[in-house]
């Protein structure tokens, strides 16, 4: 869930430093050949050319790669049989979300949809680190599907839900609320769906119980467009709640 410009050098992103105004400086006048200056201005340009190579493959073998769900945490879109599928949560306004399996606590901001009816996004560049609820879905607890949505990454590196796509079947994910209580969810299902083909009315659908999907981007990335071509859907539901001043959720 990004859209901001990068640079990539062999399928990486290279972040570039570029003089202020955007154009470089004009380039010194050569000095005549065969003189000591044109051997010394020789020497300082072949070690400038290593010294870039160098720079270029520190930038490439310091990337990041954002983890891909494994088959084998398909898993299911909603609680199996026997489950808590019945508890839920009066409607309050989510504050924050804490994944401990990938090391995620983040406020949550609220966002609505833009004029082509689209969800809205996070800001990329001034709140990478920040997650958003859907402020059109039930709120985390209640019957329902709510939505939580973050950022993999801009160009300054990972962003908020960067390693969303490592959860398992069985994490859990903390969701506090307005109202002092933690909604505790459990993991079903990480899948990643292309987004040409995402199917919307089934992870956006209506759930008899009281459910979450936490959403970013994630596949290929398309250098035409600057965008991820998939996205990455973690599938929860309510399996328990902590009433405020009884410290840190299920863990």
């Amino acid at each position: 869930m990004r859209h901001a410009d990068w640079r990539r050098i062999a399928g990486f992103r290279v972040v570039m430093s570029w003089p202020e105004g955007g154009f470089a400086p004009p380039p010194p006048r050569p000095p005549r050949p065969g003189g000591l200056r044109a051997r010394v201005a020789g020497a300082a340009g072949a070690f400038l050319l290593v010294g870039g190579a160098t720079a270029v493959g520190v930038a490439v073998a310091a990337q990041q790669h954002a983890p891909q769900p494994s088959m084998a945490a398909v898993g299911t879109t909603g609680p199996s049989a026997g489950k808590a599928w019945w508890l839920s949560l009066r409607r309050s306004i989510p504050v924050s979300v804490e994944i401990p399996a990938i090391g995620v606590r983040s406020v949550l901001l609220r966002v609505g949809v833009k004029p082509d009816g689209t969800m809205q996004v996070p800001p990329v560049q001034r709140r990478p680190n920040a997650a958003a609820w859907y402020k059109y879905s039930v709120t985390p607890g209640q019957i329902g599907t709510s939505v939580i949505e973050g950022h993999v990454d801009n160009d300054q590196g990972p962003a908020v839900f960067f390693r969303l796509g490592a959860l398992r079947p069985g994490d859990l994910v903390n969701v506090r609320r307005a109202d002092g209580i933690t909604a505790v969810f459990r993991v079903t299902g990480v899948r990643q769906y292309l987004k040409s083909k995402f199917p919307a009315k089934a992870v956006y659908r209506t759930a008899r119980f009281a459910g979450l999907r936490l959403i970013t981007c994630g596949g290929a990335f398309d250098y035409a467009t600057n965008q991820y071509l998939s996205s990455t859907v973690v599938f929860a539901f309510l399996v328990a709640s902590r009433p405020a001043g009884h410290g840190n959720a299920a863990t």
